[in-house]
C-alpha cells in the first residue's frame, strides 16, 4: 500500500467518525431542549368584561367635513 492510499483511507475513517459523532450529537441535544411532559391543557378564565364607563372613555368616531371616516382604536388594562 502507498502512503498516498494509506492517508486517504485515515482520511475517510476520521471523516465517518466525525460524521456519526456529530449526528449523535445533534439526536441528543436535540431531544434535551424539548420540553419535558407530560402534555396537559391549560384551563384560562373567560373574556373579562369591558369597564363600566367604557363609552365615556373612548372617543366615538367622526365623519371630517371632506366626508372621511375615522377610525378608534380603545384599549383597556384590567388589573
Amino acid at each position: 500500500m502507498t502512503g498516498r492510499r494509506r492517508s486517504w483511507r485515515w482520511a475517510l475513517v476520521v471523516w465517518a467518525v466525525l460524521v456519526v459523532v456529530a449526528g449523535g450529537l445533534t439526536l441528543w441535544l436535540q431531544d434535551s431542549t424539548e420540553p419535558p411532559g407530560p402534555y396537559v391543557w391549560q384551563n384560562t378564565s373567560p373574556t373579562p368584561d369591558l369597564p363600566e364607563d367604557w363609552a365615556s372613555t373612548c372617543p366615538t368616531p367622526t365623519t371630517d367635513p371632506d366626508g372621511h371616516r375615522s377610525v378608534v382604536a380603545c384599549a383597556f388594562i384590567s388589573g
